[in-house]
């Protein structure tokens, strides 16, 4: 397991568009699809295996209710190479969204070119973006890690969703998200994974 920081991509950026099918429903699902009529947009990397992702698990779910249902447009996408990792296929993934009640789609990148374009490097990796569409957040969910002993609250991320949608702007000193790095394919790593 190489422990990964996010790149931290550029505040600003404008939310890359995605179409992946959703592991639980079957259904193809769109950016556009996931941010109309929302407040803000939060898109996650995650995987099922991955002990960072597995660590928090149940507060993500918890987030999602959350925010699914006051502005907030939630997608979690997992681009893991499940030939080499399967413990992160679709079905694996689609298991977990139900034991939890994950009440946001969980998408499948098989071609990775969605990871890529979001610069997502590992798991888990958190993008909030405002109601334009510009990058507000990118960072860790708290700093709650594996064996640290850290409550995991995900204060960090509630915090930069709480202010979008309060239309405060976001505190730009941000950590990276650690975890596990995204599983690439043979031949597929982009240029920031080396």
């Amino acid at each position: 397991m190489a422990v990964t920081p996010s790149t931290m991509l550029a505040l600003g950026t404008s939310a890359p568009p995605f179409r992946l099918p959703d592991v639980v429903s079957g259904k193809t699902v769109s950016l556009d699809a996931v941010a109309r009529g929302q407040r803000a947009v939060l898109v996650m990397f995650m995987c099922q295996h991955c002990p960072y992702v597995q660590h928090i698990k149940e507060e993500l779910a918890r987030l999602g209710r959350e925010y699914t249902t006051r502005g907030v447009g939630i997608v979690a996408i997992s681009a893991n190479d499940v030939e080499k990792y399967p413990d992160d296929s679709p079905q694996q993934l689609r298991t977990m969204a139900q034991q939890f009640g994950f009440t946001f789609p969980c998408l499948y990148d098989e071609p990775q070119q969605v990871a890529k374009a979001y610069t997502a490097a590992c798991t888990p990796d958190f993008f909030l973006f405002d109601q334009a569409r510009r990058l507000v957040y990118r960072g860790q969910f708290d700093e709650s890690r594996p064996g640290n002993g850290k409550p995991v609250t995900g204060k960090d991320l509630r915090a930069a969703i709480k202010a979008v949608l309060v239309g405060q702007p976001v505190d730009p000193n941000q950590q990276p998200s650690i975890g596990c790095n995204i599983k690439w394919k043979p031949g597929n790593e982009p240029d920031y994974a080396t």
